[in-house]
């Protein structure tokens, strides 16, 4: 009973903490959101029993991906974002609208076409998703992409403080 309460309160409070990122005109409290709502999402996964996920989505996502945003924020010395001057409610209403109709066309053509996939309960998914299956193809099918990402990402992040370094020199 305890679970589905936990499962909206989570809920809400990271549509909340989505609008406050969204809404934010100061960039770390931006960023503060934001990692406001990565933990309502690990917090999600752990009520849906994917405890692997939620604690990676901790360490990943809300650890150091945020840092390396927070750093970078820093970094380049960001004010507050621009005021929208020409905000029209009603382009953000179509878009909104738009949005609904293609998802319920998307739903409606898939369910024609008998291709909605199917949910897969069973100890076979629980064994594809524990952190040993997930560890074994991670560094034995996937390791030469794990380490190719890993230095893409390396380069990236020596690259973005290069530039900002050239700027501000």
């Amino acid at each position: 009973m305890l679970a589905p309460i936990l499962f909206f309160i989570l809920a809400a409070v990271a549509i909340v903490g989505a609008l406050g990122m969204l809404l934010s005109r100061n960039p770390v409290h931006s960023a503060l959101s934001l990692i406001l709502n990565l933990f309502c999402v690990a917090g999600l996964y752990l009520t849906l029993n994917a405890e692997f996920i939620g604690v990676v989505q901790v360490i990943v996502y809300a650890g150091a991906i945020m840092v390396l945003f927070l750093f970078v924020i820093m970094l380049l010395n960001l004010e507050a974002m621009p005021r929208l001057q020409d905000f029209d409610a009603r382009v953000a209403l179509g878009l909104a609208g738009g949005t609904v109709l293609l998802a319920l066309l998307t739903y409606v053509l898939a369910r024609s076409l008998d291709s909605l996939p199917e949910a897969s309960i069973g100890p076979e998914a629980a064994a594809s998703g524990s952190a040993r299956a997930i560890a074994k193809d991670l560094f034995t099918t996937y390791a030469l992409p794990f380490e190719i990402i890993g230095l893409l990402l390396l380069v990236a992040t020596i690259g973005a403080v290069m530039i900002a370094k050239k700027r501000f020199v």
